[in-house]
């Protein structure tokens, strides 16, 4: 793909300066972008890249003396790299129309220019809507909803009378809709509790790779509008996660917990069951979330103390080999002290 920077300006509502007509043809890092790429630069631990590197445009906040090519100035640079890859990134190939190797079952419903790969099944009485992508290996139970221009990548499995919204992205191999984990105890046999709700997702959410996202004892595990999990992310039963929250790769969140709006959960974070993280709350890496966390809170560590508290015990840690030895020796101290008042007293 070739496109003059003026229109990749136009794309981001950028200003162009240099030569508006160079052509582009991708967007790469600093280190590694060619003459007819364009590059980004925000943070200045790079500037000694910003001088060496090949790029024929960069992406700035403002304009660089540093580089020497046409320039895009836009205020968020995070933002507009983002807007520019997705112009240029290129697109798994979509089959076209519904493969005769496909196994589409008689009752369903497909809506127009839905794409079923061969290898894909589609069990009784579901509905893949208009513009669905069905990548293959892709197995779709009975009584499942896929919304528009839906995208299930290959071997994703959803289960019965799952619900999946519009615009949604669901990445290899994650299962949604499988049995939430539970039991009850029969002296020393664990009794299966039939898991009978189902697994709702709503628009614009993207999950990751082997995810796997239960369906509810009863009612629904839901995952609102906008939602963005890493993969190999685990999702309990009717566990509820507020809209535009973003769930990194490894964490695991235990049955009817329920996270607010704009949460973000690290990676290798776990979640206690039935707990409530409010809006906007941050969970740091490798963090054990034992109990309720209120809005806007920042925590980490295990069991997840506010951030700066756990950083003020990091540090203390640290000094612990130190502190004991000192306290050995005021022990010391005390000691012989006491054993000469003994003496003297005697």
């Amino acid at each position: 793909m070739e496109t003059p920077l003026k229109e990749v300006a136009q794309i981001v509502a950028g200003e162009c300066i240099g030569d508006e007509n160079f052509v582009v043809t991708g967007i790469n890092s600093l280190d590694q972008a060619g003459p007819s790429e364009v590059s980004f630069f925000s943070d200045r631990r790079y500037s000694e890249s910003l001088e060496i590197t090949k790029a024929g445009a960069l992406l700035v906040s403002e304009q660089n003396r540093l580089f020497k090519g046409p320039q895009v100035v836009i205020p968020g640079v995070e933002l507009a790299y983002a807007k520019i890859a997705a112009f240029f990134a290129k697109s798994s190939t979509r089959y076209p129309g519904v493969s005769a190797d496909a196994v589409i079952s008689k009752n369903c419903r497909l809506g127009e220019d839905v794409s079923i790969s061969p290898l894909v099944h589609v069990g009784e009485g579901s509905e893949i809507d208009d513009g669905a992508t069905l990548f293959p290996g892709v197995v779709i139970d009975e009584g499942v909803k896929i919304g528009k221009r839906t995208i299930l990548y290959p071997n994703v499995t959803v289960l019965r009378d799952c619900v999946i919204g519009n615009d949604v992205i669901v990445h290899a191999g994650t299962t949604i809709g499988s049995d939430g984990f539970g039991f009850v105890r029969d002296g020393s046999t664990s009794v299966k509790i039939p898991q009978v709700g189902i697994v709702q997702i709503d628009d614009h959410v993207e999950i990751g790779a082997n995810n796997c996202i239960d369906r509810a004892a009863f009612g629904k595990t839901w995952i609102k509008e906008g939602v963005k999990t890493d993969n190999l992310v685990q999702i309990a039963h009717n566990v509820v996660i507020g809209e535009h929250s973003i769930i990194v790769a490894l964490a695991g969140i235990s049955g009817s917990s329920q996270l607010g709006r704009g949460v973000l959960i690290g990676g290798q974070v776990g979640v206690n069951d039935h707990t409530e993280i409010g809006d906007g709350a941050m969970v740091g890496p490798q963090s054990g979330v034992a109990k309720s966390i209120p809005a806007g809170a920042i925590v980490s560590g295990t069991p997840a103390v506010p951030h700066r508290e756990r950083l003020k015990n990091t540090a203390l840690i640290a000094r612990l080999p130190r502190m004991s030895d000192r306290l050995r020796e005021l022990e010391k101290k005390v000691q012989e002290l006491e054993d000469r008042l003994s003496q003297g007293a005697g």
